[in-house]
């Protein structure tokens, strides 16, 4: 075997017990009988030849490529996407939580109005929130919180955890976020408390909102709002809900007769602020954040990496 045969082969046996078997350089010097600066030059030799090649796999910069794309494809004015490979299954959410609560931390000013929906996202945000500096923000409930059920939805707890933060008192909406008739609903909303209420969350200048499923565990459907044939409808043809208002494929209501019942700020509000934040912490959520992004609900993305590979996958909707 010539001198550059033996060469690239020694180099290949090095590479191999370093990069394959973690052998150290130490150690491979004593079973190939060579000395440590010998083996040190074998492995810059097997890099040099291209023998070895090494990539690295920055999670950060997979999530800024595709914060970026999503951006683009969407026409949104900011998009976070939150590395989570190596967190445990149980801390995902927090994870996200964590990032959406930094970011609006950032930019919440002085007189702001911060609306907010409810559950276990919310309410996780509202935990990782640090105590900021502000004055006069006021901190409003945009669609019903009283549950049916025992099913906690957190609703007080996310409103006082925000509240907590921004130094105020939360605006409850002390209401079921679906009615059975919408007469009683319209009836109730008359109320000048109630419209008041409303009324302050259509103005406010920044939304904090998730987004839900069909699923039969969805938290919408644990409540005790719907019927089972209401829900049974729901799952044939709305992908998940939005400020608890069901939505299609393309974002818009899903159910008119549901809709109109459901207590809160419309849907076309969140496209009237400067700041509406969808967070969303788990795969079973990307069908209706889709439909949420493709109708312009949003314009503030924060998602884990998972849920955002998933998000590029899904094809556009066709009317």
């Amino acid at each position: 075997m010539d001198t550059k045969a033996r060469k690239n082969a020694d180099s290949l046996k090095v590479a191999k017990l370093y990069y394959q078997q973690d052998y150290s350089q130490n150690e491979i010097a004593k079973i190939m009988s060579i000395s440590r600066p010998t083996v040190s030059r074998l492995l810059q030799y097997a890099r040099d030849m291209g023998l070895v090649r090494i990539e690295i796999a920055d999670p950060m910069t997979d999530a800024t490529d595709m914060a970026e794309t999503i951006q683009q494809r969407y026409g949104l004015a900011k998009v976070i996407v939150v590395p989570i490979q190596g967190v445990a299954p149980k801390d995902q959410l927090d994870t996200v939580a964590q990032a959406a609560a930094l970011y609006l931390e950032g930019i919440v000013r002085d007189d702001d109005i911060i609306g907010i929906g409810w559950g276990r996202t919310l309410y996780s945000i509202g935990t990782h929130l640090a105590p900021k500096d502000v004055r006069r923000v006021s901190v409003v409930q945009i669609k019903g919180s009283v549950s049916n059920t025992e099913s906690n939805n957190y609703g007080f707890e996310s409103a006082n955890a925000f509240a907590n933060a921004f130094h105020t008192l939360p605006q409850y909406l002390p209401l079921p976020v679906i009615f059975e008739h919408i007469q009683t609903k319209e009836l109730v909303e008359r109320e000048t408390y109630i419209r008041r209420i409303i009324d302050m969350g259509r103005r406010a200048n920044i939304a904090v909102f998730t987004v839900g499923t069909v699923r039969d565990s969805a938290l919408l459907f644990r409540l005790g709002y719907l019927t089972d044939d209401e829900q049974r409808r729901l799952q044939e043809t709305a992908v998940g809900d939005v400020i608890s208002r069901f939505i299609d494929v393309h974002g818009d209501p899903a159910d008119e007769d549901i809709n109109r019942r459901t207590v809160g700020i419309d849907l076309d509000d969140l496209k009237a602020k400067p700041h509406s934040i969808l967070v969303v912490a788990s795969p079973s959520k990307v069908p209706a954040t889709h439909g949420a992004l493709a109708a312009g609900y949003a314009n503030t993305l924060v998602i884990d990496q998972v849920s955002a590979a998933e998000l590029l996958d899904q094809p556009s909707a066709e009317r």
